[in-house]
């Protein structure tokens, strides 16, 4: 028995227990819980406009009618190509009471990744903001297996039409394509037939590059997200009485989990604001007054160097966590500085479903005398976090190897893609690219990605703490270490530095 099957770091815990049973059967029984419990509540903000839960369900229920009357069957995949917007969500719970899987596309993708994700997912329907199918996904559809292709507007849902966001915004309408809501109108008052859902069916598909070739798309099944909003509310301490904010965009990991899966079961309301506009988040943030959020550290830095930027934006966080993104120590110290509230830590991947580690509420993550790097957390109940070497044996605690993770989080596999499902989740423990080391006391530290280390004269140079310390300088924003060729040393040390607004700095 190694190390890390005494699990060193379940003292760290708190009142959490060691594991953490499933309550629900399906994603879907999350929601439908949240419905009876409460109808009347709100389980949507988006701007001046309010869907309750109640309203939820039925607009879920009629667009799944709609899905079905299309020909959408059980298994079948729909893509959503959205931003942070109410249709998203509806979409999302319409999918699994039709019986498919929902694939989450970025809104950022163009002509060569959108046909490449249709194509490799086999979706059969397309849900798009109007503009995107315009500009995208009318040169793109032609050549898949999509039949049906609903589009829609971030002008629905609200009335305030904010000119940060959506001026010269119009509706379109384009020939071959079935408006989202007029599809949903036809179809009010149905109710679709019980979905043969199941723990181990796929809930959604999410796209990885992970660390090497084309993208994957990481089979999340409904275990999988039962169990890590589970997480979230836990360790988060949401409640019914809060509400979250979603920084984080919807179709990343992040925010499938972090924000629209753990509203659901918790259940309490989901702040929407289309996508990251620095001072359209913070009017937001002092209009609703969210007590959760997770983003990612660049995005908060965002908000902290907004113009307009207060410490009373983020009072009524009584929880806010970062992940997503390396923190350095500097990083979280000024966010304590600047808010008034701690960043505690989360880490995870798309392959794990969102959480691996997270940093128990209320305390702070230590940072590692000899490198610098901030701790991530502790793992998960359930989980196992292990550090191997490059032969797959365990490492001693401390010593720094390849984080492997092992729980419910983890996934099925990828999509159609058996020899690099066997690759990186062997056993089907994940095999997570990162390499960093765990403290006796169970805290897991992140070096950085194992294809990122620098080899300058054979000395092993890490990108993430050059990062951690250029953090240091009082006029650096952010950076980007990388490695680049050099004739004397075979590879040396790049960087690239974003300074903070009226600093100047020079090379040396």
């Amino acid at each position: 028995m190694s190390a890390y099957d005494d699990r060193p770091w379940l003292g760290l815990y708190g009142d959490q227990p060691a594991d953490l049973p499933l309550e629900f059967d399906d994603a879907l029984a999350m929601f439908r819980a949240g419905v009876a419990a409460d109808p009347s509540a709100v389980a949507l903000r988006y701007f001046d406009g309010v869907i309750t839960r109640q309203e939820l369900d039925e607009l879920s229920d009629a667009l799944a009618s709609g899905l079905l009357a299309n020909g959408f069957v059980a298994g079948d995949r729909l893509a959503v190509y959205l931003q942070n917007v109410p249709q998203f969500v509806i979409s999302m719970v319409a999918t699994w009471k039709a019986g498919g899987v929902m694939v989450s596309i970025n809104p950022m993708s163009r002509t060569r990744e959108l046909s490449y994700l249709l194509k490799d997912s086999g979706a059969t329907v397309l849900v798009a903001l109007e503009a995107l199918y315009d500009e995208v996904g009318r040169d793109v559809v032609p050549n898949t297996d999509v039949r049906l292709v609903l589009t829609t507007s971030e002008l629905e849902f609200q009335t305030r039409n904010d000119e940060r966001l959506f001026k010269g915004m119009t509706r379109q309408r384009h020939e071959g394509t079935t408006d989202f809501s007029e599809l949903i109108a036809q179809h009010r008052g149905e109710v679709p037939p019980p979905a043969p859902l199941a723990l181990d069916d796929v809930a959604f598909l999410t796209y990885t590059s992970g660390t090497t070739g084309v993208p994957k798309g990481a089979m999340n099944t409904h275990r999988n997200v039962v169990f890590t909003a589970q997480c979230y509310r836990d360790w988060c301490r949401l409640t019914p009485d809060g509400s979250i904010f979603g920084i984080a965009p919807l179709f990343h990991i992040t925010g499938l989990i972090g924000h629209v899966a753990a509203s659901l079961l918790v259940p309490m309301p989901l702040v929407l604001a289309y996508r990251f506009e620095p001072n359209v988040v913070l009017d937001a943030l002092a209009e609703h007054r969210p007590t959760f959020t997770i983003g990612a550290i660049t995005a908060f830095s965002g908000l902290l160097n907004a113009p307009g930027f207060t410490k009373d934006h983020f009072s009524s966080l009584t929880s806010v966590y970062s992940g997503g993104a390396a923190i350095s120590p500097t990083a979280e110290k000024g966010f304590l500085e600047a808010t008034g509230r701690q960043v505690h830590v989360a880490y995870g991947l798309t392959e794990t479903t969102s959480p691996m580690t997270l940093t128990p509420y209320g305390a702070a993550s230590p940072v590692d005398p000899t490198s610098g790097a901030l701790s991530v957390g502790v793992p998960v109940p359930s989980t196992i976090v292990r550090i191997l070497d490059d032969e797959g044996n365990d490492l001693p605690l401390g010593e720094i190897g390849e984080i492997v993770a092992e729980g419910p989080q983890v996934v099925a596999g990828y999509w159609r893609k058996p020899e690099e499902t066997a690759a990186s989740l062997p056993g089907g423990a994940l095999r997570s690219g990162d390499v960093g080391f765990m403290s006796p006391e169970g805290w897991v530290f992140i070096v950085d990605r194992k294809k990122d280390m620098i080899n300058a004269s054979g000395y092993k140079v890490w990108p993430r703490e050059v990062e951690d310390v250029l953090a240091e300088h009082p006029a650096v924003r952010e950076s980007a270490v990388v490695g680049v060729p050099d004739e004397k040393r075979g590879e040396t040390v790049n960087a690239f530095v974003s300074l903070k607004p009226g600093a100047s700095v020079t090379p040396e």
